[in-house]
């Protein structure tokens, strides 16, 4: 489903004034030009490199960079065993904005549950992403944030729950942005 900038707009706003409905948020500088961050955020061959975190390989099966459009992956640990996601994008303005809708997913790209025995039934089917890139000085600030979307209360508490595993996964993820954005503005 393709959903304009307004239905968007309206949708956040909705969601920041929902006190139960806290976000997480994540605010990491990385010392690369704003163009270049989007550029690996938007293309296949750099987000193979760095995403996910830190000691997965991650396989870029598909990736539309529009409003509705998809970016389907899958991550693994150990050869043979993948973990999939999925981002269906709402809004792009590039290389300042995007709004996502991020959840597990299976290799054909359909909706799932968190593949973890500890969450199941518990961890949010999606959860509405924005992300906005600030430049100053040829360093670049990346704002993430992510709230749960149609979630029940008990999906709620445990997302609000997995913050700081969240942070730690996110963490190395960034660490690993910035290794690459070195090592591409290097050659």
């Amino acid at each position: 489903m393709i959903v304009g900038r307004a239905a968007a707009d309206d949708e956040l706003a909705r969601l920041e004034t929902d006190a139960f409905d806290a976000h997480f948020a994540l605010t990491p500088t990385v010392d690369a030009p704003r163009d270049l961050v989007w550029e690996v955020y938007t293309e296949a061959e750099h987000l193979a490199q760095w995403w996910g975190p830190k000691g997965c390989k991650l396989r870029v099966v598909k990736l539309d960079v529009r409003p509705g459009g998809m970016f389907l992956y899958a991550m693994s640990y150990q050869p043979g065993q993948e973990m999939w996601g999925r981002f269906v994008y709402r809004e792009i303005a590039r290389p300042e904005r995007m709004v996502f809708v991020s959840g597990f997913s299976d290799p054909q790209g359909g909706l799932t549950r968190a593949p973890f025995p500890q969450l199941e039934g518990k961890f949010p089917l999606e959860v509405l992403n924005t992300m906005t890139l600030t430049e100053d000085g040829g360093r670049t600030t990346v704002a993430l944030r992510g709230r749960p979307l149609n979630a029940t209360e008990e999906e709620r508490r445990t997302f609000i729950g997995m913050f700081g595993s969240m942070q730690q996964g996110y963490s190395g993820t960034f660490d690993t942005l910035e290794a690459y954005l070195d090592e591409l503005q290097k050659s």
